[in-house]
């Protein structure tokens, strides 16, 4: 008699078979369009055609009866590995009369990554680090654009070393504090001056849809060659204020990395069973402890700088510290009704986002489910 559950699982093995074809289809074609985009300088990223292509694949999923979420994740990491096949094809170089670019601080991790973009683009790169100040002169000579990549406690000396640039150097810095940097630059040189933060870490696969904050220093109708490389790279451009910039930041990553720091030290000293956290935990745990756990994977230097980077850091912090006293308080003394209510209010600030960012979290919580390891 025939096994009819080996019959159905030979046919679905089958159908995988034919699934692997049609992605090793797709990643040829990917390359094919990779190498167009290069020659004429369209960027990785085109956030309308991506959202027009998803629209009608969910519309002619839902047709044949499919789940147009399925249909849509399928295609979203099929998109992310396009996209990082993409990065190493090589770019139009939109400013070919530039001259070299000298990135101070190209042998470490981000100041690489950008020297490496831009030698896929066509610019002559030289790689300036602290023991070749004897020749800086010399390196720095006829540069058509200069990026301090140092870490940020370097930053602000880096810049006053320079020697003087071509008045027509664009002179760029990827810290992630803005104001002071950016203040110095503009007293260090007459010339173009850009501040730029990456909002993201070295080891991307792409820059396709990662965000890129940049404030405005000076001429600007001499660095705008430069964003529009940066969007042929794929990244999304945010435009803001110094001052803004470093308000934000306080929330986004000062905060945020302190809050992460906190709970990970405490979790060391009440001696947590890391294992036997994530046997017990739900999908939405795993993630908050996944992210967590990810920030001391990482260098303790560069969090600790981020940190104390700007007073304004550290009262954000102590305003939140005193909140979170606040609503233990409400807690310990019994007020119920009072923290169902503050729930309500902040349920009200965030509105529309609250359900934006549910449906998000599905899918990331989709994702943490499927890749975790089960015990025995």
């Amino acid at each position: 008699m025939v096994d009819e559950l080996k019959v159905l699982r030979d046919q679905i093995d089958e159908v995988d078979q034919q699934l692997v074809e049609l992605f090793a289809r797709r990643l040829k074609l990917v390359a094919g369009v990779g190498e167009v985009k290069s020659r004429q300088g369209v960027p990785i990223y085109a956030p309308d055609r991506e959202a027009a292509m998803l629209a009608r694949r969910r519309a002619e999923a839902e047709a044949r009866g499919v789940p147009p979420d399925l249909i849509e994740d399928v295609l979203r990491r099929a998109m992310r590995e396009s996209y990082a096949s993409e990065k190493d094809t090589g770019f139009k170089c939109v400013n070919p009369e530039l001259g070299k670019a000298v990135v101070i601080g190209g042998a470490g991790q981000l100041g690489g990554l950008f020297a490496h973009l831009l030698t896929l683009s066509g610019y002559p790169v030289t790689i300036l680090e602290k023991g070749d100040w004897e020749q800086a002169d010399s390196l720095l000579s006829g540069a058509g654009l200069v990026v301090i990549a140092v870490p940020i406690e370097q930053t602000i000396a880096v810049i006053e070393r320079l020697p003087a640039l071509a008045d027509d150097c664009l002179l760029v810095d990827l810290t992630s504090v803005k104001s002071e940097p950016l203040a110095a630059m503009m007293k260090a040189h007459g010339g173009p001056v850009l501040g730029l933060h990456p909002m993201f870490g070295p080891d991307v696969s792409s820059l396709a849809k990662q965000v890129i904050i940049y404030c405005e220093g000076r001429g600007a109708e001499r660095y705008e060659w430069l964003l529009a490389q940066m969007r042929i790279w794929g990244a999304r451009l945010q435009a803001v204020t110094a001052d803004d910039h470093d308000e934000a930041m306080s929330l986004v990553q000062a905060l945020r990395h302190f809050t992460s720091f906190a709970y990970g030290a405490h979790l060391c000293a009440e001696q947590a069973d890391l294992s036997q956290l994530l046997r017990l935990s739900s999908p939405i745990y795993r993630l908050e402890l996944a992210m967590v756990g990810r920030l001391f994977a990482q260098d303790p230097v560069l969090y600790a700088d981020i940190i104390l980077s700007s007073p304004r850091n550290l009262e954000m912090i102590r305003r939140y510290h005193r909140r979170f006293g606040e609503l233990l308080a409400q807690l310990e003394n019994g007020k119920r009704d009072a923290f169902v209510q503050q729930f309500e209010t902040v349920s009200d600030f965030f509105g529309d986002y609250a359900g934006t960012f549910l449906k998000e979290s599905r899918m990331l919580l989709a994702q943490a489910n499927d890749s975790r390891h089960h015990a025995d």
